[in-house]
């Protein structure tokens, strides 16, 4: 059950601007699990199988729902709600760079992060009309769709919003889930099951063979995402919502840092909260 409610959450982060799937399943401390689960399903496919399915029912169900709410949300108070975003992408930063120095960290690597930060920004600021918007997809279309999908739950730090737009394809993603149109989800689904494993397998491989390097270029895309996350309709000033805004940030930060540690910062916390007593 706990794997099904962070599966709502990541599902969540699949559409929400600036998050990701992958983004929240790091916090929740099971990414490289799910990509060892995907990569290899069919070795040992009951108890991978049941390790995925309540997380995989946890993200159709947060997609679901919450793609109508974060529109709402995106389009009646754009600020506050991109500034909790910005929040809980910093509040990870300090585990991802964990991550990075956690099996050695040589001259090389900053070099790494830089090239791979630069590169991201290049892309996520690609002119979104670069490809045409899809607005009525062919079968073809659809199952690239969910190849893309994947790829945003999969790969760290991919912004859905801004991938999908640059390939001609979120408007009309957000669209398909809002009005449940299945001519165009149902061909998506095998494009999804697709992408995901061979990804996955790729990922997991990647992390493998070149943990600090992969976790490098993961860290620059996380370092690339954070100008893209307030939009130029985002302008602070001395006014309530930009107080709301910060606070929104400030929450943000501070569940995604509490969360990416959560066993120690719960210990703590019961340790304080001894102390007090």
């Amino acid at each position: 059950m706990e794997r099904f409610f962070k599966g709502i959450i990541v599902g969540i982060g699949g559409v929400a601007p600036g998050l990701s799937g992958s983004v929240l399943l790091i916090i929740f401390g099971l990414y490289q699990r799910t990509l060892e689960a995907l990569g290899t399903l069919l070795k040992d496919f009951k108890k991978k199988a049941a390790f995925l399915l309540p997380l995989v029912l946890g993200m159709g169900v947060g997609v679901l729902l919450f793609s109508r709410v974060i529109d709402f949300c995106l389009e009646r108070f754009e600020m506050p709600t991109r500034s909790c975003f910005l929040g809980l992408i910093l509040g990870t930063l300090p585990m991802v760079w964990k991550e990075v120095r956690k099996e050695g960290f040589r001259p090389y690597h900053p070099f790494m992060i830089l090239l791979s930060a630069m590169a991201s920004l290049l892309f996520f600021t690609v002119d979104g009309g670069a490809f045409p918007q899809v607005t009525d997809p062919t079968v073809l279309q659809s199952l690239l769709l969910g190849i893309a999908v994947a790829a945003t739950a999969i790969i760290p730090g991919v912004d859905p919003a801004v991938f999908l737009s640059t390939l001609g394809f979120y408007e009309m993603y957000v669209e398909a889930l809002a009005n449940l149109d299945l001519t165009v989800l149902i061909p998506m689904v095998p494009g999804v099951a697709a992408g995901a494993m061979v990804i996955s397998f790729l990922m997991s491989r990647l992390f493998r063979r070149f943990y600090t390097g992969t976790y490098c270029v993961i860290f620059g895309i996380f370092l690339a995402m954070i100008p893209n996350m307030l939009s130029e309709n985002c302008v602070p000033g001395w006014d309530g919502k930009t107080a709301v805004s910060f606070l929104l940030m400030l929450l943000g930060f501070g569940l995604s840092f509490y969360l990416g540690d959560l066993e120690r910062n719960n210990a703590r916390l019961g340790r304080s909260f001894r102390k007090r007593a």
